[in-house]
């Protein structure tokens, strides 16, 4: 490394978020950046172990050690290189990725500050762009074709591994454009919609053709083609099936998520269509990211007030996570930039009755329970630990994960890749899933 002993004078330095008074009235972006001179200070704080946890832990097999020295070398080309051989889109992990190679840093074991990866790559990726590092590759055609199912991370990666390869691929996508959830799921306050709008420009100039408006039937895949990846995601959202599910104002996540990015995309929807939470107090059921996006965007349409409620006990506060220890992933206590805008959070609170009056959403009856250990082993038992409550609101978002799909038998020559395999799971795990199918259609047609 070109400075072996800056973990030791150098501490952790983040790019932070924009003020919340600012950020709140807007879609934009809510992660700042460091500029270049930090962030090359940032990247001499790898200290390129011996055994690189932060390699072993990250899906993609990403190598932080390498491309950080690069990067505080000031060689951001090099850089690029080194992260693109592992990561296909790094501009979007480097935003939205939760950073299990952060994780597993030896920092994160010995002080609680790891390298900044995630910000590393998404500043190495920002430069690519600008300085033209990213040029189009003009792949020799082997004469055969691969159509993959779906344009979310699994499929453009899958497809953009089969073009470098020389296949002739076509991606076929339900909606209007490509992205999947990146597009239509994740709020553009963490992605803004440009970027892969960026992206998608590279590879269909390198001569991926995409097909939009393409809802596929799986058991009757389009002709004319050798082989086939199937990354249709997890389309299906789980449902909460109690009373008064059919009251106007309960919704899955999706509805307002989705809508939203169509709206800020320019697509106009009529007033009954909407699905807001201006003027509204707002129940977010879940705890996960998907809840957390769902809380960031009732804000931004003006919400009166948001709760989040989490079946699931409290997770423990703290670095570490006792069970499940360095140097994997702690389940602990997480804070996001919409949670700290503004948010009533509640653990341990199962969910009875939807309440309205005349069809409409009024409140939810809830009940804290408590979780006990089941004397046969598996799942804990729930049992009631509190008296029933009604949570006032007039707006429900549903964040409750989604349903791994039932997908029919395939032949050979079809490969499943991402969610649609796995079912739902990490961006940067779909995009692993994506390049293993590559991968495997590569072998099956040679």
């Amino acid at each position: 490394m070109g400075n072996p002993k800056a973990f030791l004078t150098i501490h952790r330095q983040e790019a932070g978020y924009r003020p919340i008074h600012d950020r709140i009235h807007d879609f934009g972006e809510v992660e700042q950046t460091l500029n270049s001179k930090d962030r090359r200070t940032q990247a001499s704080r790898c200290m390129d172990c011996g055994v690189p946890f932060c390699h072993w832990a990250c899906p993609l097999g990403n190598k932080p050690p390498e491309w950080n020295d690069a990067l505080y070398k000031g060689d951001y080309e090099l850089a690029y290189r080194l992260l693109n051989s592992t990561n296909d889109f790094p501009e979007f992990t480097g935003r939205i990725c939760p950073a299990l190679c952060e994780k597993a840093c030896v920092l994160n074991l010995i002080e609680h500050e790891p390298t900044t990866n995630r910000e590393d790559e998404a500043a190495i990726t920002e430069m690519a762009f600008q300085e033209n590092f990213i040029r189009i590759a003009t792949p020799e055609r082997n004469g055969k074709k691969v159509a993959v199912i779906g344009a979310g991370p699994a499929g453009l990666v899958a497809a953009n591994r089969l073009n470098r390869k020389g296949y002739a691929v076509t991606v076929f996508e339900k909606n209007e454009n490509a992205g999947g959830l990146l597009r239509y799921g994740i709020p553009n306050f963490k992605l803004n919609k440009a970027i892969i709008d960026r992206r998608l420009r590279v590879l269909e100039q390198e001569g991926i053709e995409f097909r939009y408006g393409q809802d596929i039937d799986l058991k009757a895949l389009p002709e004319g083609f050798d082989a086939y990846v199937v990354a249709t995601g997890t389309p299906t959202a789980r449902d909460l099936n109690i009373p008064g599910r059919e009251l106007k104002g309960v919704h899955p996540a999706l509805d307002i998520l989705a809508q939203q990015n169509r709206i800020l995309a320019g697509m106009e929807f009529k007033k009954d269509e909407l699905v807001s939470a201006r003027g509204k107090d707002v129940l977010v059921i879940g705890g996960g990211d998907t809840g957390s996006d769902c809380i960031g965007t009732a804000h931004r349409q003006g919400c009166k007030s948001v709760t989040q409620i989490e079946i699931m006990p409290k997770p423990p506060v703290g670095p570490e996570d006792p069970n499940n220890p360095w140097p994997n992933f702690p389940r602990t206590f997480k804070t996001t930039s919409s949670h700290e805008e503004g948010c009533t959070r509640r653990w341990n609170i199962n969910s009875l009755e939807f309440i309205g009056k005349d069809g409409k959403l009024t409140g939810v009856k809830v009940q804290e329970i408590a979780w006990k250990p089941n004397p046969d082993g598996g799942r804990p038992i729930m049992e009631p630990a509190g008296k029933p409550e009604i949570i006032k609101c007039e707006l429900v978002l549903l964040a409750m994960g989604f349903l791994k799909p039932e997908l029919p038998a395939f032949g050979k020559n079809v490969f499943v890749a991402g969610d649609a395999a796995t079912g739902a799971s990490l961006v940067v795990r779909a995009m692993a899933g994506g390049r293993k199918a590559a991968e495997d259609v590569d072998k099956y047609l040679k």
